[in-house]
């Protein structure tokens, strides 16, 4: 442990500049995956066209009751159920699409994140110590 230096990456020697230049990658090959990566909500449905209101009732029961009691056990359980619900609705109503791309800029940002990923893998491993003598 105490012939270790700066450049000692993951415990083992050496790696740090495959660690950096993987790090780099990955991060500009997830950036540009997630730029393509498009998040769109629908409207709300449980039991009928547009109920989000009813999926908000409970919560709002709750907050009332805690308000009106702190102590009130219904009243955190109705509050933190509700959030909980509300939470859950809004993401099963989640629609995720990869936008498209060419094969080329497609090929770019797996290329960078998964040799990206690879260099940080390679960095972890031992080096050879260099001979300064």
């Amino acid at each position: 442990m105490e012939n270790r230096s700066f450049s000692d990456v993951g415990g083992t020697s050496g790696g740090l500049g495959y660690f950096l230049l993987g790090f780099f990658m990955t991060c500009i090959g997830g950036f540009l995956i997630a730029n393509q990566v498009k998040v769109v909500g629908s409207y709300w449905s449980f039991y009928g066209a547009n109920t989000f209101g009813v999926t908000l009732l409970p919560m709002l029961f709750g907050i009332g009751i805690v308000f009106w009691n702190g102590r009130s056990t219904i009243g955190w359980l109705l509050t933190v159920a509700g959030a909980l619900f509300i939470l859950a609705g809004v993401i099963a109503n989640m629609h995720i699409f990869f936008q498209p791309a060419s094969l080329f800029e497609t090929m770019v940002m797996l290329v960078l994140l998964v040799g990206g990923l690879g260099l940080i893998a390679r960095a972890i491993q031992p080096h050879q110590a260099k001979n300064t003598g």
